[in-house]
């Protein structure tokens, strides 16, 4: 089963941050955001990535073909050229990295990808969200339902702050509370190849508008729900805070060891 990772956007509202490198490559406790799912994905063993690269798609390679120096010590013999790794701890995983262009919509990048999907049932998630959710029990619950896709159902953080209060007098300060006006999509999708016959490689062909709704309208989409951790890296502050969790032993998303 493979993962498909769609790491071609922009990332706007990340500002400047995004204007040196990919959205997916903004770091939290040193390492990308890209690198985190991947870890919240292999730890359910699911190793093989497809990535649909766009905006900046060399900075991406370029990491992942220097990935095993970046988790190593090592000697360069400048004389020969010769590098040896040494202390090397990295990830068994496989990773096809597909330049499906800067202003594609994320439907004709998922459909890029069909050559490199072999097996009926993959996954599919956005280069930006970190979760504490079940992928094996996702997956257990696609194939019970026998619908074309999967999606997990989330809720929110707020975006600002709330004040626990009393008659008036704070009580305390809670930092980005789950709201709990519904649902969103969290990402963390399953989905049957067939999902791939509404998608076309036309750059302006969608995902979410469109085939999604369409799918929905004939009852070919399901929701996971999932009531623990979420959160999305969309603005400085959500990354921010993502660090903030980290740093403080709080990092929900790192269910790996």
């Amino acid at each position: 089963m493979k993962v498909i990772i769609l790491a071609g956007g922009l990332g706007s509202r990340l500002g400047r941050i995004t204007e040196l490198i990919p959205k997916p490559m903004v770091e939290v406790a040193g390492k990308p955001l890209l690198w985190h799912i991947m870890k919240i994905y292999s730890h359910y063993g699911f190793n093989e990535f497809v990535v649909a690269l766009g905006y900046k798609a060399n900075y991406i390679k370029d990491y992942f073909l220097k990935l095993n120096s970046y988790n190593s010590d090592i000697t360069i013999d400048t004389a020969t050229g010769n590098v040896v790794n040494h202390n090397t701890n990295h990830d068994d995983w496989k990773i096809t990295l597909v330049d499906t262009g800067e202003s594609t919509l994320k439907g004709a990048r998922i459909k890029m990808l069909e050559k490199y999907l072999d097996e009926d049932v993959n996954m599919l998630t956005y280069g930006d969200g970190v979760s504490d959710i079940d992928l094996k029990e996702l997956v257990k619950y696609h194939k019970n339902h026998k619908k074309t896709i999967t999606i997990s159902g989330v809720k929110p953080p707020s975006r600002f702050g709330e004040l626990i209060e009393n008659n008036g007098e704070v009580l305390s300060f809670e930092e980005k509370p789950q709201s709990s006006k519904g649902l969103i999509n969290g990402g963390f999708m399953v989905f049957n190849k067939n999902l791939l016959n509404y998608l076309t490689t036309d750059k302006d062909c969608d995902f979410e508008f469109g085939p999604l709704e369409e799918l929905a309208k004939s009852g070919e989409v399901m929701t996971y729900k999932h009531n623990g951790f979420w959160e999305c890296a969309d603005t400085i502050r959500d990354v921010n805070h993502l660090n903030k969790k980290w740093s403080e032993g709080e990092a929900k998303w790192k269910v790996w060891k």
